[in-house]
């Protein structure tokens, strides 16, 4: 892929820099005239526009007061609120725990019609049973440092599946065979986590592939993606989420989404695979 969706968010913290920067000029200000104005040093101008240190709301309300341009203090806030929600690092994310996190979501998955999720390493959170999501974020928890509130954050991660049943929703769901074998839980969790998959693959709105570790390939093995109506790209990474809305970034994800159904196998194939790895637990 030709950009990574690290490298957009940057690019949009270093548009607003480079407006505020523009702002600044035209005011004929120097940097440290702009910050005796704002009441705050010379370095911490350069640092903004530099996009160093990203700017807060009340930074960019002193900045465009400062400059005479109040005006436009509105759009550039939200212009960095959307450059700030692009990457947001886990641990931020679940600093006060995970159930926010999950409560969040929720919006997002009943407003979205169409879902299209890969996953190489977990088993996607709208697939997960209670005992599985349990250990998975129990790991999470323990691993980031963050408040341990695991029982409410699966308790709402269970309510966020309820779309697979609502109607009105389809699901076409990648996961690679590595995923079955994975042992997140107990034996006995593990093996209640595949069962559930056997059953969810049977629901008609569920389109369940694997991706035989044997299979011949078009496209690597890839970060987990989630794929909302083809208009928002969530990526997950070990450090942060981050979310794609550029269209050319959220192409290549349908792209690779496609390439990666082609190594896919469905139906009995797939469900072949998925007992396979429930007797190997024995």
């Amino acid at each position: 892929m030709s950009t990574s969706p690290l490298s957009t968010a940057q690019a949009a913290r270093k548009a607003l820099a480079e407006r505020l920067g523009e702002l600044r000029k035209d005011a004929g200000l120097t940097g440290r005239e702009l910050g005796a104005r704002c009441g705050w040093s010379e370095s911490k101008t350069s640092r903004i526009e530099s996009a160093k240190t990203g700017a807060s709301d009340a930074d960019i309300r002193a900045w465009c007061a400062a400059c005479g341009a109040e005006e436009q203090a509105a759009d550039l806030i939200a212009a960095g609120r959307t450059a700030e929600s692009m990457y947001i690092q886990w641990r931020r994310r679940h600093r006060a725990g995970m159930r926010r996190a999950q409560v969040e979501l929720l919006p997002l998955y009943e407003r979205t019609r169409a879902f299209r999720i890969y996953c190489s390493n977990v088993v996607p959170g709208i697939l997960q049973t209670p005992p599985y999501a349990g250990a998975l974020m129990s790991m999470i928890t323990k691993f980031q440092g963050t408040p341990d509130d695991v029982t409410a954050a699966v308790a709402s991660r269970m309510e966020r599946a309820r779309v697979l049943y609502q109607g009105g929703h389809t699901f076409a769901i990648l996961l690679e065979e590595t995923v079955l074998r994975y042992r997140v839980g107990s034996a006995e969790e593990m093996a209640g986590q595949l069962g559930h998959l056997l059953t969810v693959s049977a629901l008609p709105s569920v389109s369940l592939g694997i991706i035989p570790a044997s299979a011949e390939r078009t496209i690597w093995p890839l970060e987990a993606f989630y794929l909302f109506d083809n208009r928002l790209v969530n990526v997950e990474t070990l450090t942060a989420e981050i979310n794609v809305t550029a269209p050319g970034e959220a192409h290549d994800y349908i792209k690779a989404f496609g390439e990666l159904t082609k190594s896919a196998v469905f139906g009995a194939s797939a469900r072949t695979l998925i007992s396979d790895a429930v007797r190997s637990l024995r």
